[in-house]
């Protein structure tokens, strides 16, 4: 590799971010690219300008999008020209001949998980590294993943997430994929900053980011035993209570009562257009689902947390986050007879109020 130290001390990665920034905030395609190629041509290590640089710049869409600051189309231009100077990099920078590779890898999103790029990065940065990648994409149905490593025999799966909405299809994919003997190390925000839902769906290794994934490929994961594949219940006790599962089942009526009590609570949503209606039905949908998935991993700081997420972006809007409560206190009524989502619901209230005690008066163009 070249000296990583060299890269960093004359400032090529530093200028490299700020053109690839410029270049995404003006959609410029070719300039992005120059960027990159720059960097690569002034000596930068490939790995380096794709987790320094690229991966660096796409974290700073996201915080501009969540600050309002970039549009969702805006966003997806930023993506779209990243995956296209990837795809460009792995013709550019061949990977080390190797007769044989030191593993064979197979990188994956979950089933439902649309955000492919830091999968991409990590595949990209296993082939620099002289492994055998076989990058399958995002959304991968487990059991077309399962078909996929019989025919394949991959020495391990990574497999990638970034919405926490898709750990209950995490779990059935790693208890599928270690069925087969095969190891299963988890990456990607959905799996937590620390790891814990990696570990609480027994991933048999947890990276917070694709140098540490790549560091324990190389390392090796032992393999695990085979055999039957576990239920999700084995893992995870609590879920013998049913309230995950009547919570899911019920989501769709949930939603259209939840929406109906609003409308008769709040009289300012008779106003609303049908855009503003199909917006606030999202909301409440998004609301329901992170609900029922803190109800899967019994973790209320899954849910508080993604209210206080929903808060920053309603706030960066000029929405006031009390605007969410009512749907709150709708839901309690409407789930009176589970006790563990009714404390889920009473600690995402809490969470609210202590962000904003004044009262929820939404105007008509104030999603809920």
């Amino acid at each position: 590799m070249t000296d990583v130290t060299t890269a960093h001390g004359d400032g090529t990665l530093t200028r490299a971010r700020e053109e690839l920034w410029r270049a995404v905030c003006a959609r410029d395609e070719d300039a992005a690219a120059r960027a990159v190629f720059t960097a690569l041509d002034d000596g930068a290590d490939a790995e380096d300008v794709l987790l320094d640089v690229i991966a660096h710049t796409q974290r700073e869409v996201g915080r501009a999008w969540a600050e309002n600051r970039f549009t969702v189309a805006q966003e997806h231009s930023a993506t779209a020209i990243h995956e296209r100077i990837i795809a460009a990099m792995a013709h550019r920078v061949p990977a080390p001949a190797a007769e044989t590779p030191a593993t064979t890898v197979t990188v994956a999103c979950v089933d439902g998980e649309w955000h492919a790029l830091p999968a991409r990065l990590l595949a990209e940065v296993l082939r620099l590294r002289g492994h055998r990648v076989d990058f399958l994409g995002a959304q991968i149905p487990t059991p077309h993943l399962i078909s996929h490593l019989h025919t394949t025999a991959p020495s391990a799966v990574a497999l990638s997430s970034s919405l926490p909405l898709r750990l209950p299809a995490a779990h059935t994919a790693i208890t599928a994929v270690q069925a087969i003997g095969i190891p299963v190390v988890a990456g990607g925000a959905a799996f937590g900053t620390d790891g814990r839902h990696a570990r609480l769906l027994g991933a048999d290794a947890w990276a917070p980011d694709a140098r540490t994934a790549a560091g324990l490929l190389e390392r090796g994961l032992p393999r695990p035993a085979g055999g039957a594949v576990r239920h999700s219940v084995d893992d995870l006790p609590h879920l013998a209570d049913q309230e995950y599962t009547l919570v899911t089942r019920s989501k769709r009526q949930l939603v259209r009562s939840t929406l109906a009590g609003l409308e008769e609570r709040l009289p300012a949503m008779r106003a609303y257009s049908e855009a503003q209606r199909e917006r606030t039905a999202e909301d409440v949908m998004h609301i329901v689902e992170f609900l029922a998935c803190a109800l899967y991993t019994d973790d209320g700081d899954l849910f508080t947390g993604f209210l206080d997420w929903t808060a920053d972006i309603l706030e960066a809007r000029r929405v006031p986050a009390g605007v969410l409560d009512p749907a709150l206190v709708l839901l309690q009524e409407e789930l009176k007879d589970f006790p563990r989502t009714l404390g889920l619901l009473g600690r995402g209230r809490d969470t609210l109020r202590r962000r904003d005690t004044r009262p929820p008066v939404p105007g008509p163009g104030a999603p809920v």
